[in-house]
C-alpha cells in the first residue's frame, strides 16, 4: 500500500518560495537588461539627432527636422515650416539593423553637398524633386533609404544635415496653441481627424492594404501616408499643400477630383524605387475657406484605397 503524501515542511516550503522568488528575480533582471540593450542604440541614435523621435506602431522613430532657417513664400503666403519645410526620417528596427526612409528639404545650393555626403555614408538617394510652385527661394526635396546599424545611419544623416542650414540643436519646448481655423469643421469635412503642429494642422490619411518595400511592409509613419496640410491665413481661410499617395489606376481619377475643387496639381512623382504596388505621390495647393478646401479634398480621398477610421 503507497505512503499518502506528506506535506512539506515549513522549511521545505520556505525554501521553495525563496527559490521561487529568486527565480522571478533572476526572470525581471534579464527582462531589464534585454531591454536596456534594446534601447542602448536608440539612444545613441538621438544624442546623434539631438533630439527625441515620434514613436509609431512597430517601434517606428520618425525624427523632424523643421527648416525654420528659411524664409519661403509661395505669392502672398510666408510658409510656416510645419506646412512644407520640415526634413524628416524614420527608422524601422530589425533586430540590431534598421531601416531607414525620410526626405530632406533642400535649397537648390545645398542639393549636391547634401547628395555625396549621403552618398558617402551609404544612403541611398531615391527622388529628387519639387513639392511647390512658384516659391522664392527654390526648395528642392531630395527622399533617401538606408539599411544598416541605426548608429550609422544617424551618423550619415547628421553629417548630411551638417551641410545645410537646417537647426540641428535640442528643439526648443512647444507649447499647445489654438490656431485661427476651425479644425473640428475641416475633420468633419475630410473624414480624418489630425492635430495642430507649428501652427498648422496636419491630417495624415493611411493606406488600406499592405505596402511593402524590399519585401517589408511599411508603415504610414515612414512616408507612405497621405498628408494633408493646413496654414490659417484669417477669417477662416488657409493655405493647404500635401501630397497624395495613389496606386496607377487612382491617379487620373485624384487629378479630376482635384481640379473640380479648384486644387493645383504642383507635382506627380515617386518617392521610392522598390515598393509594391508601385505607388504615386500627387502633391497640390489651394487657398480659400478651409471648410470649403476640405470638401474638395474629400472629393479626391473617396476615389482612393483609404483605411477610414
Amino acid at each position: 500500500m503507497k505512503r499518502p503524501f506528506k506535506s512539506i515542511t515549513c522549511a521545505t516550503r520556505a525554501l521553495c518560495l525563496t527559490m521561487s522568488a529568486s527565480g522571478l528575480t533572476s526572470v525581471v533582471h534579464r527582462a531589464a537588461a534585454q531591454a536596456a540593450d534594446s534601447s542602448a542604440p536608440w539612444q545613441a541614435v538621438e544624442q546623434t539627432l539631438g533630439r527625441r523621435p515620434a514613436m509609431s506602431p512597430g517601434g517606428i522613430r520618425r525624427f523632424g527636422f523643421a527648416r525654420g532657417d528659411l524664409r519661403v513664400t509661395v505669392g502672398d503666403v510666408q510658409l510656416l515650416p510645419a506646412l512644407a519645410l520640415g526634413s524628416w526620417v524614420a527608422f524601422r528596427p530589425e533586430g540590431t539593423l534598421a531601416t531607414l526612409m525620410g526626405d530632406l528639404v533642400l535649397t537648390e545650393d545645398e542639393l549636391t553637398p547634401v547628395q555625396d555626403r549621403l552618398i558617402h555614408g551609404g544612403i541611398a538617394i531615391t527622388a529628387v524633386h519639387n513639392h511647390l510652385l512658384h516659391e522664392a527661394p527654390r526648395v528642392m526635396y531630395v527622399h533617401i533609404h538606408g539599411h544598416g546599424a541605426p548608429q550609422r545611419l544617424a551618423e550619415a544623416i547628421h553629417a548630411a544635415l551638417a551641410l545645410t542650414k537646417t537647426p540641428l540643436g535640442t528643439p526648443p519646448a512647444v507649447m499647445p496653441v489654438r490656431i485661427d481655423l476651425d479644425t473640428a469643421a475641416i475633420a468633419t469635412a475630410l473624414g480624418f481627424h489630425g492635430s495642430v503642429n507649428g501652427g498648422v494642422y496636419q491630417v495624415g490619411v493611411p493606406r488600406a492594404g499592405v505596402i511593402r518595400d524590399g519585401g517589408l511592409p511599411v508603415a504610414p509613419a515612414m512616408g507612405v501616408a497621405t498628408a494633408i496640410n493646413f496654414q490659417p491665413l484669417g477669417s477662416g481661410r488657409a493655405a493647404t499643400t500635401g501630397d497624395f499617395v495613389m496606386t496607377a489606376s487612382e491617379v487620373q481619377p485624384v487629378v479630376r477630383a482635384l481640379r473640380a475643387a479648384g486644387l493645383t496639381i504642383t507635382a506627380l512623382h515617386g518617392h521610392m524605387t522598390d515598393e509594391q504596388p508601385r505607388l504615386f505621390f500627387m502633391h497640390f495647393w489651394g487657398e480659400g475657406d478651409a471648410v470649403a478646401l476640405a470638401r474638395g479634398l474629400r472629393t479626391a480621398l473617396d476615389r482612393m484605397a483609404i483605411k477610414r477610421s
